[in-house]
């Protein structure tokens, strides 16, 4: 690796956060995985692009050499949340020590930093590969066969997700899905004649109290319905409501525990009358370590001391393309990209005097990981 140019960096992130990449953007996601796939093909990497859906962009899988097993796989999204027009309200911005933008954390500048850590590295002895998903925000559901194939095929999964505000890495994540919901009952007016109506939202209420119901902090079981539509006007009773949920467990006991509510809601409508349509379920499993895991965690704390970062753990709500690595076993660590918060939302930024130090750690990481045993 060439001596750092954070003036050079920071130019580069500017480029990339000034390109509107939704998920749905498909010309800005193109725009970003071409962008990396010319870096890194001038420096004589493999470049693979995949057409996977004509929904979402294509994805690109960048390698080192030409194996069908991997030491080291690092996982990357192109998308970010926001919808087109985003960058011209409030494009890169740099202020007080901090880059803002849309994506600068989330995570434009973990696929660049990526980069800059695996510059000189192509003629290691390491088989690397680097994927870039252009359906992370979305849940990655087209995609999740061609990151797992992959994952399947490699002994170590890096993740370039931002490190946490406090600068943590990420050891556990929560496995997460959705649920739709939908009631169909019989309009009646509400004034003359509600004994002859079927009230798609009185039902829906009931299911809102009872899936609340299951909420236990202290495990790390949440649901939260996020949406409800229903009903037409208040002198009606309502002959349509549709609510979507979201969940997150700590551990896949806990989705038994919600199938089972929703069964049980299914077999003992409150509502005489009432249809019930369900769909969803499960779309990330939980991440959590294992004994290998732990074996990385402490080499990777063992290079922090040497580099003077802090490298503690944290566990968080929010899903990744790690828990689908994880879930197959394979070891993964999360959170190498550089420090930054506020994901997703408008002050979302990038603390600057973390991105050197950061690349360091990951640039150590992959090089020194086969060594452990």
């Amino acid at each position: 690796m060439e001596q750092f140019d954070l003036e050079r960096y920071l130019k580069e992130l500017e480029y990339l956060v000034n390109i509107d990449s939704g998920s749905k953007s498909l010309e800005g996601v193109t725009q970003i995985g071409e962008y990396f796939s010319e870096k890194f093909k001038a420096s004589g990497w493999n470049i693979k692009k995949y057409d996977i859906a004509p929904e979402i962009a294509p994805c690109i899988e960048i390698t080192n050499c030409d194996t069908d097993r991997f030491d080291i796989l690092l996982l990357g999204h192109m998308d970010t949340v926001f919808p087109a027009g985003t960058v011209k309200e409030r494009p890169f911005t740099i202020k007080d020590g901090r880059a803002y933008g849309p994506g600068v954390i989330d995570m434009k500048s973990g696929l660049l930093s990526a980069y800059y850590a695996l510059d000189g590295l192509k003629d290691q002895e390491l088989s690397i590969c680097l994927l870039l998903n252009s359906e992370e925000e979305m849940g990655s559901r087209r995609v999740r066969p061609w990151l797992e194939k992959a994952a399947g095929k490699s002994r170590y999964v890096f993740v370039l997700e931002a490190a946490r505000e406090n600068g943590d890495l990420v050891l556990t994540r929560k496995g997460l899905g959705r649920y739709t919901f939908e009631f169909h009952g019989v309009a009646a007016h509400a004034g003359v004649a509600p004994q002859n109506g079927i009230s798609a939202i009185l039902e829906l209420g009931y299911w809102i109290v009872a899936l609340h119901g299951l909420n236990d902090f202290s495990s790390g079981l949440t649901l939260n319905v996020g949406t409800v539509v229903g009903g037409t006007t208040a002198n009606v009773v309502a002959d349509y409501a549709k609510a979507e949920l979201d969940f997150r467990v700590a551990d896949m006991s806990q989705v038994h525990i919600i199938e089972q509510k929703i069964d049980s809601l299914l077999a003992h409508a409150k509502t005489s009358g009432v249809k019930i349509g369900v769909s969803g379920g499960m779309t990330r499993p939980p991440l959590n370590p294992t004994e290998e895991t732990q074996k990385i965690c402490r080499l990777a704390e063992t290079i922090g001391k040497e580099l003077d970062i802090r490298v503690h753990w944290a566990k968080t709500g929010g899903g990744s393309d790690g828990n689908f690595s994880a879930a197959l076993g394979v070891p993964t660590i999360d959170g190498l990209g550089p420090v930054g918060g506020n994901a997703h939302g408008i002050h979302e930024y990038m603390l600057i005097e973390s991105v050197e130090p950061r690349i360091h750690l990951l640039r150590r990481m992959i090089k020194e990981a086969v060594q452990v045993k």
